[in-house]
């Protein structure tokens, strides 16, 4: 298993380079020897200075999400009006709860509550075209050859 950015290293070889660093080995060969950057040496040895922590700190990259506590009324208003665009919902949002959200954001809340926006037909079937039957497959019935 290889190291990749945003993980963390484990606390086995954290250990390790702490410990090659308190026997009196220089933090660039460290650094080579256990196939680190220097830099993580030194921030090793700094905040085990700082702080005497030698483990990993959890990951601080979660964001409250804007819209969490309007969870509840964005539901209750796709019931009341399930054919409202993006662009509508957040005009509604704007005028109720003064929120002021982007497309991609309402486009992002919507998938996370499991509602989708199924528009229902405004205009008339075409007359040109040639749809399928209303009751058959799509593409029309199968014919034999």
């Amino acid at each position: 298993m290889t190291w990749r950015p945003g993980q963390s290293y484990s606390a086995d070889l954290r250990e390790r380079v702490l410990a090659a660093v308190d026997e009196g080995h220089a933090p660039l060969s460290i650094a080579s020897l256990f196939k680190v950057s220097i830099s993580y040496v030194y921030k090793a040895l700094g905040r085990r200075r700082s702080t005497g922590e030698t483990t990993a700190r959890s990951q601080r990259n979660r964001q409250q999400l804007k819209l969490a506590g309007l969870h509840e009324a964005i539901e209750a208003e796709v019931g009341r009006r399930p054919d409202a665009t993006l662009d509508e919902l957040r005009g509604w949002l704007l005028a109720a709860h003064s929120v002021v959200a982007s497309v991609g954001l309402m486009h992002k809340t919507m998938a996370r509550l499991g509602l989708t926006l199924k528009k229902s037909r405004a205009g008339p079937r075409s007359s040109n075209v040639r749809m399928s039957p209303k009751s058959g497959l799509p593409g029309g019935p199968i014919r034999q050859l």
